[in-house]
């Protein structure tokens, strides 16, 4: 999908090339926190992609039962869209691929190509969206919360939140420590957990780190910081 705020597509190949030893035969992937979907459309086997963002599940839900998006979204249809967020695969193409760097409705994207013409946001976010439509045919989307998530018995769950201390999206006030704390329950119960984050309670492993440039790092520098991939095995031998 668009690759906007947060996105993995930039190295989603090696994070799931961590996972992937870890996967046992016929195990369900799980992502409570889908997003652009740039991790889940690269999976095969059965999925299930979960967002809090109602907007982004329906784009995806729609593009499974045939949405097209437009190929132009002038101003004026941005902003009527904007104001009135009715929840359809339209005002979730709309919100994400026709905005600066694509973040929800943050402002109708224009700009020039390298060879001075204006550029056609809108026939990009299409584009690249339809290519990656066909990638995404069986996998289960669904609008909830991860805590309300029902997840199949030896899941593979892999989390991608909201950042602690950082700007990542709106989330609102993210619980941290309530999340870090479902992800301990979730390998008791027997699932096998994976999260991208900065940083992890001490008990947790990471198993692959790579320095990123990103508009989500909260400091005054360079906004450039060491994202992990964490992994633990055991919750109870931590």
């Amino acid at each position: 999908l668009m690759k906007y705020v947060g996105s993995k597509s930039r190295h989603a190949k090696e994070i799931i090339s961590a996972i992937e030893p870890y996967r046992k035969d016929g195990q369900v992937w799980v992502e409570p926190f889908v997003g652009g979907a740039n991790m889940i459309d690269k999976i095969k086997g059965e999925r299930i992609g979960a967002d809090l963002n109602p907007y982004i599940i329906s784009l995806f839900q729609g593009l499974q039962n045939g949405f097209v998006p437009p190929d132009f979204v002038s101003e004026y249809e941005y902003k009527t869209v904007s104001n009135s967020r009715v929840v359809t695969p339209l005002t979730g193409f709309i919100g994400f691929g026709c905005s600066y760097s694509g973040k929800f409705f943050g402002g109708y994207a224009r700009g020039k190509s390298s060879n001075g013409k204006n550029r056609n946001y809108c026939a990009e976010s299409k584009r690249n969206i339809l290519k990656q439509a066909p990638n995404l045919v069986g996998v289960r989307f669904v609008n909830c919360s991860y805590e309300d998530l029902e997840i199949p018995k030896g899941s593979l769950i892999y989390c991608d939140p909201p950042y602690n201390n950082t700007t990542r999206y709106s989330t609102g006030g993210f619980d941290s420590k309530q999340f870090w704390e479902w992800c301990n329950k979730k390998v008791e119960e027997g699932h096998t957990v994976f999260v991208s984050e900065y940083e992890a309670p001490s008990n947790w492993k990471s198993i692959w780190s790579k320095e990123v440039n990103n508009t989500l790092v909260k400091d005054t520098g360079s906004k450039r910081g060491v994202e992990h991939l964490f992994y633990i095995k055991d919750v109870s031998n931590s």
